[in-house]
């Protein structure tokens, strides 16, 4: 008896923190290059108090055991990185990755993160910065001061027209061969872990990296409306959870009153 009280438990354990990925995936709705999570769950351990295919006696097998689960649990809550719709935005220096690849950024301990937000800015040394000012690295080169126009073809080159004539370099992405792997660092950040494995630079538009699109950003995968029938179905498990442990708990009262 006790162990459906257990089991919802973990039920309603569980729920929550679906309930949890979901709001953050709702939260992030508006945020540039966000990629939604989805929660992935097992079951736990059974009891077994009688096995399959056990010897009943006569050289006759049982043809099926008795298992008594023990609950669920959440076993990942993995990125999904489709793309997300591009909005024009009409800034020069912003960037959106139509396709596989990833900007990287140098943090503050000087270690790379790799991000799918092309909203860039230039600092006071002309360097190439996302919004928290972090340097962005890619092939990016300083921008001269004075610059009267920059222009950034979908295949990484990168054309900047100054009074003394004009300057070009070539942007490079990186991909991963697990990028569900990567470790979300907030600020639209991500960085490599063993999962995901090392990064894989090139440029854009070829050997299957995206294309880079100026004067746009690539905007979150959360599909609101989605998300809102995964919160529905989130809050009545939930509730079909607790009602599991209201109904143990009253088997178990009228065991109880069972000596009155």
């Amino acid at each position: 008896m006790n162990l459906s009280l257990y089991s919802a438990a973990t039920g309603m354990e569980a729920q929550q923190l679906n309930l949890n990925t979901i709001a953050n995936n709702l939260a992030n709705v508006n945020t540039p290059g966000f990629k939604r999570s989805k929660i992935e769950f097992q079951d736990l351990l059974y009891q077994k108090p009688r096995a399959s295919g056990t010897d009943s006696g006569g050289g006759n097998l049982v043809p099926t055991g008795v298992e008594v689960g023990n609950g669920s649990r959440v076993a990942a809550t993995s990125k999904v990185f489709t793309q997300g719709q591009l909005t024009n935005s009409g800034e020069k220096l912003d960037i959106a990755i139509q396709g596989d690849g990833f900007f990287e950024v140098q943090r503050a301990d000087g270690t790379l993160g790799f991000t799918r937000d092309g909203s860039f800015k230039l600092n006071a040394q002309g360097q190439v910065v996302n919004v928290d000012g972090l340097p962005v690295k890619s092939g990016f080169q300083p921008i001269p001061p004075g610059a009267s126009s920059i222009s950034i073809a979908e295949n990484g080159q990168v054309t900047v027209q100054t009074a003394n004539g004009s300057q070009t370099f070539s942007l490079t992405l990186a991909r991963f061969a697990n990028p569900a792997g990567l470790r979300s660092l907030g600020g639209n950040l991500y960085e490599e872990t063993a999962a995901s494995g090392t990064p894989d630079i090139g440029k854009p538009s070829e050997q299957g990296f995206g294309r880079t699109i100026q004067g746009y950003v690539e905007a979150s995968n959360v599909n609101i409306v989605e998300e809102m029938v995964n919160l529905i179905v989130a809050q009545r498990a939930y509730e079909i959870n607790s009602k599991s442990i209201q109904t143990s708990d009253e088997m178990l009262q009228n065991i109880a009153n069972m000596k009155r």
